[in-house]
């Protein structure tokens, strides 16, 4: 069983990421070492001479988001879990596609968390990104 809802996700991102109602993210499901997420097509998000590709901060921003919620979905509402790195290869433009996040757990322990996210475009599933990034766990205080 995930160590935290989704309720309990959206509550901790409203009050810590700011940048998500800018971005538009929508936590869409979490669950234990997994959770998936998605940005929806705007003009606003887009990007390059003609705007047509949605920007890269975007990307990563979501899949730096899903990475927070599989390790959420492991350790619960801990504060200060942080990102300790994180590497994006962008292999697509989602065109006119809004984009979806799945990520999942590939290693969890104690102190660190390493997920991996795939973001595809909606429209017809083609990959647009891929992620792998790890969090830091403090310490349990006694």
């Amino acid at each position: 069983m995930s160590a935290i809802t989704l309720p309990e996700f959206q509550k901790i991102i409203k009050a810590d990421a700011p940048f998500v109602p800018v971005f538009g993210i929508e936590t869409v499901s979490i669950g234990t070492g997994e959770a998936t997420l998605r940005v929806a097509q705007r003009p606003d998000l887009l990007r390059g001479p003609n705007r047509d590709r949605m920007a890269e901060p975007v990307l990563m921003a979501l899949a730096d988001l899903t990475l927070y919620a599989v390790v959420l979905s492991h350790v619960g509402s801990v504060a200060l879990a942080v990102t300790t790195s994180m590497s994006v290869d962008v292999v697509d433009t989602p065109g006119a596609s809004s984009v979806v996040a799945h990520g999942r757990t590939l290693k969890a322990g104690k102190r660190l968390v390493v997920a991996g996210v795939r973001i595809t475009a909606e429209d017809d599933g083609r990959p647009i990104a891929n992620c792998t990034g790890t969090y830091s766990i403090p310490p349990a205080r006694a």
